[in-house]
């Protein structure tokens, strides 16, 4: 279906505006949000769905922006649906000073990035770049990252907001809207109210190419490993020391590479060193596990208690504790009950003209938790590429396809829930 009267794109002038405003989350921070400039880029979105007309717009005390488009048909009970991003970006990367640059009209060339010539992003290194010729392309300059996670996302929800209230021909239900702080640093629904958003379902506008839905997620734990050495004076340590950091460092070595990483891709898990921290006496590890059957958490937790105890075989005066902490699950086992909340996804991205292609997730999203909080959510792509970097980039083109991905949504419930 094409849209009549044709839409005239907001998406691009929201998104360049958005990834200017630094949103970084912080994952020292015990404050919710971490950081209160996070709120900046609330505050902003708030006044712009109230000047379009989303009278209920607001961003509560947490951080969080609510809104509700109502519905303009006359068929009833039609299922609330929510659409949600993140406003936070990565701590990963820098995302003070972004200077966003459109490259139009992209034929296949390099993309030097000028702040910093040695950030160049290449053809070969990120293939969907062949998916692009013609299109026009948003980098950062090289200094930064560009935030493209997930403002992209933002921008296209609230250009699709201004479709709405604008074009009374796309007839809906009532439209949820949900942004979030800290879901970079796997706070996103902490505080979110449930109650308040009031929705059936919901969606996450956070995925990467282009007509990619993802239902599946990783299921994840953290891990704290806590060694016991033994100290002594270094000048006359021998035969006594039993140095904790060196353990540490014995068993982050022995670490299967096939369990890594970079060492794996596609459906398999792996455990991930992520920090330590200690001195001679005490020292700990803290892991993440992840792998998309529960199952197998328990069976890589395992690998570290395995490698740890032959370890430790020389070290007999040394002890150590593993904490395992659960903190999300993969959202299919709630996804699957809900079959036609995926289906209409699908159905709305081949509306939009693409090729719907259903994946899985190599991470979560907010729409993890939130299936498990009583709100299944599956992700749209929202066209990030190259996250959490300073090679972050984003299709103009694909960004417009996730609006009208978003409207088709809307009508097809209205169509199908009558």
């Amino acid at each position: 279906m094409t849209f009549n009267p044709p839409l005239t794109f907001t998406v691009v002038t929201r998104f360049l505006k958005y990834v200017t405003i630094d949103t970084q989350s912080d994952p020292e921070s015990d404050t919710f949000p971490s950081t209160e400039k996070q709120k900046d880029l609330g505050k902003i979105l708030v006044s712009v769905l109230l000047a379009i007309g989303i009278f209920d717009a607001h961003m509560d005390e947490h951080g969080y922006v609510y809104a509700t488009i109502p519905a303009n048909t006359v068929k009833k009970n039609i299922p609330v649906i929510c659409f949600c991003s993140h406003m936070d970006t990565a701590p990963d990367c820098s995302g003070t000073g972004v200077k966003p640059i459109l490259h139009k009209n992209y034929q296949g060339e390099d993309l030097i990035l000028p702040d910093d010539p040695l950030q160049i992003i290449k053809l070969a290194e990120h293939p969907d770049l062949k998916n692009q010729i013609g299109n026009d392309i948003i980098t950062a300059s090289g200094t930064t990252l560009l935030g493209a996670d997930n403002k992209a996302g933002v921008a296209e929800i609230m250009d699709a907001c201004y479709q709405l209230m604008n074009h009374p021909e796309i007839k809906h239900g009532a439209i949820r809207i949900l942004f979030t702080p800290d879901e970079e640093i796997g706070r996103g629904v902490d505080k979110v109210d449930i109650k308040k958003l009031g929705a059936y379902a919901a969606y996450t506008m956070d995925g990467e190419s282009a007509g990619n839905m993802e239902n599946e997620t990783f299921s994840a734990d953290g891990a704290k490993l806590t060694i016991r050495g033994i100290s002594a004076h270094p000048g006359f340590a021998k035969g006594k020391m039993e140095s904790a950091i060196k353990i540490a460092g014995q068993i982050i070595a022995a670490l299967p590479f096939e369990l890594s990483p970079e060492g794996t891709e596609g459906m398999q898990g792996f455990v991930h060193p992520v920090g330590m921290e200690g001195h001679v006496e005490t020292a700990t590890i803290d892991f993440i596990i992840r792998d998309f059957n529960d199952e197998k958490l328990a069976e890589h937790a395992n690998v570290i208690r395995s490698i740890t105890d032959t370890v430790l075989k020389n070290f007999p005066g040394s002890s150590y504790e593993l904490q395992i902490k659960a903190q999300y699950r993969n959202m299919k086992s709630v996804l699957d009950q809900h079959p036609k909340i995926v289906e209409y996804g699908m159905e709305a991205i081949k509306r939009a003209g693409l090729d719907a292609k259903l994946c899985s997730i190599r991470g979560g999203t907010d729409g993890s938790r939130l299936s498990f909080m009583g709100l299944p959510c599956p992700n749209i792509f929202a066209g990030e590429h190259a996250f959490h970097s300073k090679q972050e980039w984003v299709s103009v083109q694909d960004m417009q396809k996730a609006v009208e991905t978003i409207l088709h949504l809307c009508m097809i419930w209205e169509e199908r829930e009558a």
